[in-house]
């Protein structure tokens, strides 16, 4: 199982540390959720904290752009160091364009859903992108409990990825422990994002092991 663990359950008073244990880590990414406060009801961190991170992690970044208009910053996410770039579905009426404009920058594409946005509406540009987040929680705060429906989620997406002969692999955020995670990865997830669970361990190393051995 590939992990991404989100850097919005670090600790910001001591993020270089938090970044050399995931530099040390299992973690195959890390995960950058991006909020403005008007898509969601919350701000965590921008630019400058980006560049500090694409400085010290030896990962690839997987930024989660939790805002509107996402596609008015795709320069500036590519020159943060970015791998991926993901966009919410809910904010991009022009959504291929914007997926165009991220593989023109020379990133990964990734589209996001929210618990109440069903599958089926990526039906056109699932075989465009190469990353679908569905979104497990009500995006814009960490700490909250996993929706089961989720589960459902991910089997249906999986059905189209295979119907549509797309490459995309699914990720999934929020709520994310070793027994959702095992569900999960039933189901036919590919990524998971891990927050609270990693960085509020006692043993984080063991926490990503224990996920990426799902």
């Amino acid at each position: 199982m590939i992990v991404s663990p989100s850097l919005l359950s670090a600790d910001f008073a001591h993020l270089a540390d938090d970044l050399e244990m995931i530099n040390a880590s299992s973690a195959q990414m890390l995960h950058l959720d991006v909020m403005d406060g008007v898509f969601v009801p919350n701000i965590s961190f921008g630019f400058p904290v980006m560049k500090y991170v694409q400085k010290y992690c030896t990962k690839p970044l997987d930024v989660h752009l939790m805002i509107v208009e996402p596609q008015k910053f795709v320069s500036e996410v590519r020159d943060c160091g970015a791998e991926i770039m993901n966009v919410h579905y809910e904010v991009c009426p022009h959504l291929n364009r914007v997926v165009q404009q991220i593989h023109d920058a020379g990133m990964r594409a990734g589209v996001t859903l929210n618990p109440a946005t069903p599958v089926w509406v990526l039906r056109d540009i699932v075989a465009e992108v190469e990353l679908v987040l569905l979104m497990s929680v009500n995006p814009g705060f960490g700490g909250q409990k996993f929706i089961p429906n989720t589960l459902n989620k991910v089997r249906e997406l999986r059905e189209l990825i295979d119907e549509t002969g797309s490459k995309a692999m699914i990720e999934v955020d929020g709520g994310v422990n070793a027994q959702t995670g095992a569900q999960l990865k039933e189901a036919g997830a590919d990524v998971l994002v891990a927050g609270n669970y990693v960085f509020k361990a006692s043993n984080p190393h063991e926490a990503i092991e224990t996920l990426v051995n799902l």
